[in-house]
């Protein structure tokens, strides 16, 4: 069986959530880059891009596209999705509140630095007063995981959106035991240890090469946008 085939930018983006999830399944993958135009032209071409949009992944014969079908069946193939129904539908709200904070992050970089410091201001309260205290709350009533006693998805968003906002607050936890025995927890599963190394699949922070790149691109007519959060299309 061929490889999963993972087709976006050299970044994170809404890529990252779906390179976590196959690295927590154990799953290798390859990756194609899209540089030029003619990249892109091509999966149009050949009806790769549903939407004309990005990201794109291969999987089982089929070209998914959209990232929470992409992560769905990802995340139910290999067992990282809960064991029925209910569970399924409570990993899906912990997930999307977890992407919904993901997006204020991934959004900051790219900004003009006069807005830097008050987006900075505005993710850490929305952290504090809205996300982190609800999932405090959930942790408090589990037993290390966010949803019954086996690692999904939603376990790995959150851990992502967490060490993605300490990148700019480092003591962003310190309010939050249950959060802190959590990232210890998860980061300690020996895939995602792995996954968090240098060398892994994981993309760093963007750096200023990335975002210039980024910035050029959304001025060209071929920039490739993802629906939920065109402004980051590189991202």
């Amino acid at each position: 069986m061929s490889k999963p085939k993972l087709h976006y930018f050299n970044g994170r983006g809404k890529m990252e959530s779906i390179r976590w999830l196959l690295a927590a399944a154990g799953v290798e993958f390859e990756e194609e880059y899209l540089e030029t135009r003619e990249q892109y032209e091509k999966l149009l071409k050949d009806g790769a891009l549903l939407y004309e949009q990005v990201p794109m992944v291969e999987i089982d014969g089929m070209k998914l596209v959209q990232t929470n079908a992409i992560m769905n069946y990802i995340a139910a193939k290999y067992n990282l999705y809960g064991k029925d129904i209910q569970e399924r539908a409570l990993i899906d709200m912990y997930a999307e509140g977890a992407r919904d904070l993901m997006i204020l992050v991934m959004r900051h970089v790219f900004l003009p630095s006069a807005e830097k410091d008050g987006n900075l201001i505005l993710i850490i309260n929305k952290a504090k007063n809205r996300y982190f205290p609800a999932f405090e709350k959930i942790l408090s009533q589990q037993n290390g995981y966010l949803v019954g006693d086996q690692l999904s998805v939603a376990d790995l968003n959150l851990l992502e959106v967490i060490l993605m906002i300490e990148e700019n607050a480092p003591l962003i936890l310190a309010d939050y035991p249950q959060l802190q025995r959590f990232k210890l927890k998860i980061s300690s599963i020996p895939r995602i240890q792995k996954f968090l190394k240098p060398g892994s699949p994981r993309k760093p922070p963007p750096d200023d090469q990335y975002i210039q790149t980024r910035n050029k691109r959304k001025e060209n007519p071929w920039e490739v946008q993802d629906s939920s959060l065109a402004t980051i299309c590189l991202s």
